[in-house]
């Protein structure tokens, strides 16, 4: 690394002379932390390499989590924290001089971009396997690079108008706690070790459970008579126990709340009503009175969960419109008078990237989306993604501004673009397979652009506060989110492939003929040294005879030969060698887009458990109780809700027994926040390298040679001692978070050596 020796200060303000407006009188109050005047390093090469890498790593974690659970947590905080370490690392071994706080802060705006990207294509892309077509590298690059692009251009505009303009009304929590952990940095403190901290207990965990089989990974309980088909479990994982911690009681509690009524009562009863029937009831094909709970689950429950994602998410579209337009309003309005006006100087901390280059790059992007031929995107497609794209992120970075990233209603922008779209199509006719795509492609770029807008504004509002030049985090962010776009579409189809199954299936009395043929494919994944032959694809909407609707592999006599269960969204968690898959993901989101599209373009499914799960949410926003938390919590797993529960009920106690209370922007950035920001990263990051190291043999049968549960016996499979251990990791994360373990990260002033 070459740094100069020491950092340059200008006596002058760096200026230059273009239209604009007169600055306001609010503004020349503002004191950043660095000032106008001084133009120190801030976009210089390393941080710009090290915000990039740290964007891909928390990207993946993100993606990991996302298709897990559905929710991603703010990365901005971790990455400043780690941004500070790093450099002082490299102060004390090279003997370079210490990083500026500028360029801390252009490695966390560079890194920040990466779980954003993962968001977007996370909770849209892998509904192409829900739907039954392919999910293509080319396809998840060109969505998350257009998207994640056009997303901060269509914010460079607004900048001024949110960030400076409404400096004192828009307040963004999160920029504004990662702007006190910069200066933190700067000053000497230091927060580091609790994120660390965090990180390595997550990791060891996490190989723990899934790599050396220590001990079991999902504590269960089934119970049998005359409670036939209640189950309760919990999956010891570290960085579920971060998320409840993160998300809050409330929002956790409600998550659990969900994942009770499908194990313990809607299990139950449909094994005590559907028992005395003697033939299967659609869509299974099994009698319920032989089911076991996830059969259950598998055939009946999801589609009861997933229709109340689906009105959950719409219903809070809906509540949000009023927010959605009035922040719409206020954007268009603070916009419209920040443009124009007398040639006045521009000081280096008020300056952006041009807006002729903001407006041809977003006109290149939009003609993009039109050219590739993978994405089914037409003209009107291309005026939608510009359209809605330009709305939803104009409301995303306000609302963020207003009520943070986490509450800011992304998934329901989302819904409300793929709700227009997909009706659009419908009433021109437009209903056909690449219609579906084309509708989905829409909906995740401009799902990507409005979680990028809503990220870059929290970023300026850092760079706000701290001195930042605000077209050089624009150069930053750009940067971050093209590699992480790079890298984030090859993270989710390897997730897919190390948890997808090829089981054999033998239907002799059906058989395909070419007309029927979507392609050829090779097996995939792990099963993918069993066989190397090619075969012909086959996709069944509907059940054909005895053959359930599925993706086939079919060999040259048109006989099927293999089922193809994805990792996303699959339901087979057992190879045919008796292999216990580990990688499967249940992607709550894409299966609500998913459900939308073949809702409205198809109409096409079981409405009966559909409609149930509809009118549960109505029931629960009658009850004044968030229906999208709680629905989510019926379509996961138990299994995924209760860990995520015991985290938001950690965070209740921490509440209560705290001596120093943290608000605001303290609590952002608070011990208990950093530490299960470090469990997600640790244990997250560690399952996704885990799950790629299984698509080769070579790594495969050296993790499988150091599992020792077969040595380990009946202590390794105790359902005891997986959730005593589970309860110990949660009383260091209270231990943490009340600041009784590893000490009061805000109280270390300590210089840095």
């Amino acid at each position: 690394m070459s740094m100069p020796a020491t950092a340059p200060e200008s006596k002058h303000p760096h200026t230059a002379t273009v239209d604009r407006a007169p600055v306001a009188e609010a503004e020349d109050v503002h004191q950043p932390f660095i000032p106008a005047s001084q133009d120190i390093p801030e976009l210089t090469p390393v941080p710009l390499i090290v915000g990039a890498l740290l964007g891909i790593l928390f990207g993946a974690s993100s993606t990991y989590l996302v298709l897990k659970v559905g929710l991603t947590v703010s990365a901005s905080i971790p990455v400043a924290v780690l941004s500070i370490t790093i450099f002082r690392a490299f102060t004390k071994v090279f003997g370079v001089r210490r990083a500026t706080i500028l360029e801390n802060n252009i490695t966390q705006t560079t890194g920040s971009a990466g779980e954003s990207i993962a968001f977007g294509l996370g909770v849209t892309m892998p509904a192409l396997l829900i739907l039954g077509y392919n999910m293509e590298f080319s396809q998840l690059i060109v969505v998350a690079v257009l998207g994640g692009l056009l997303g901060i251009l269509l914010m460079i505009p607004l900048r001024r108008a949110l960030i400076v303009k409404e400096a004192k009304t828009l307040v963004y929590p999160e920029g504004t706690a990662c702007a006190e952990v910069l200066i933190a940095g700067e000053k000497g403190g230091t927060t580091a070790k609790t994120v660390f901290a965090g990180l390595g207990i997550g990791s060891v965990f996490a190989l723990c459970t899934k790599a050396f089989g220590f001990f079991k990974d999902t504590p269960a309980k089934v119970f049998g008579k005359p409670y036939e088909g209640g189950n309760i479990s919990l999956e010891a994982g570290p960085e579920l126990l971060g998320v409840g911690y993160i998300i809050g009681t409330r929002i956790a509690c409600t998550m659990g709340a969900g994942g009770i009524l499908a194990a313990l009562v809607l299990a139950p009863m449909i094994k005590l009503f559907g028992g005395f029937t003697a033939q299967a009831i659609y869509p299974a094909t099994t009698l319920i009175r032989d089911m076991s709970p996830k059969q259950i689950r598998d055939d009946y429950i999801l589609y009861i969960g997933a229709g109340a994602v689906a009105a959950g998410g719409i219903i809070s579209l809906f509540k949000s419109l009023p927010t959605i337009v009035g922040g719409a309003m206020r954007g268009m309005k603070s916009l419209s008078g920040g443009v124009g006006g007398a040639r006045v100087q521009i000081p280096r901390t008020d300056r952006d990237i041009p807006l002729w280059v903001v407006g041809a790059g977003s006109l290149v992007l939009v003609v993009t989306c039109a050219l590739v031929p993978s994405l089914k995107i037409n003209i009107l497609g291309s005026v939608l993604i510009l359209v809605l794209g330009f709305l939803f992120v104009t409301v995303s970075s306000r609302l963020t501004g207003e009520v943070g990233s986490s509450s800011n209603p992304i998934s329901g922008m989302t819904v409300a673009t793929l709700l227009i779209t997909s009706l659009i199509f419908f009433a021109l006719g437009w209903v056909s397979a690449p219609y579906k795509i084309a509708a989905l492609s829409v909906a995740a770029i401009a799902c990507i652009a409005i979680s990028n807008g809503g990220t870059t504004s929290q970023d300026l509002k850092t760079g706000y506060i701290v001195g930042a030049t605000p077209a050089r985090q624009q150069i930053a962010i750009l940067v971050g989110s093209l590699s992480s776009a790079l890298c984030l579409g090859l993270v989710i189809l390897m997730l897919n492939d190390a948890g997808t199954v090829f089981a054999r299936r033998d239907y002799p009395q059906v058989q395909f003929s070419g007309a029927e043929y979507a392609g050829r494919e090779h097996l995939r994944g792990p099963d993918a040294d069993r066989d190397r032959g090619e075969y012909n694809v086959v996709r069944l909407r509907e059940p054909r005879g005895a053959v359930p609707a599925g993706k086939y592999l079919v060999d040259e006599t048109g006989h099927i030969k293999y089922l193809e269960d994805p990792g996303i969204n699959g339901q087979l968690e057992r190879r045919d060698n008796g292999e216990e898959v580990k990688n499967k993901f249940t992607a709550p989101k894409p299966v609500l887009m998913s459900f939308i599209i073949e809702g409205i373009m198809s109409q096409r499914l079981p409405w009966g458990l559909v409609l149930l799960g509809v009118f549960i949410s109505i029931v629960l926003e009658l009850c004044g109780l968030s229906s999208l938390a709680f629905a989510v919590g019926v379509y996961l797993p138990v299994s995924t809700s209760t860990p995520i529960m015991v985290g938001g009920l950690v965070r209740w106690l921490v509440d209560r027994v705290r001596t120093r209370k943290l608000s605001g922007a303290d609590a952002d950035s608070g011990p208990g926040v950093l530490f299960s920001s470090g469990l997600i990263a640790g244990a997250t990051v560690t399952g996704t390298v885990l799950a790629m190291l299984e698509l080769s043999k070579t790594t495969r049968d050296a993790l499988h040679g150091i599992n020792l549960a077969e040595k380990l016996g009946r202590f390794a499979a105790s359902d005891l001692v997986s959730f005593l251990l589970f309860l110990g990791l949660a009383a260091v994360l209270f231990l943490v978070a009340s600041e009784r373990l590893l000490g009061s990260p805000r109280d270390d002033r300590s210089p840095a050596g």
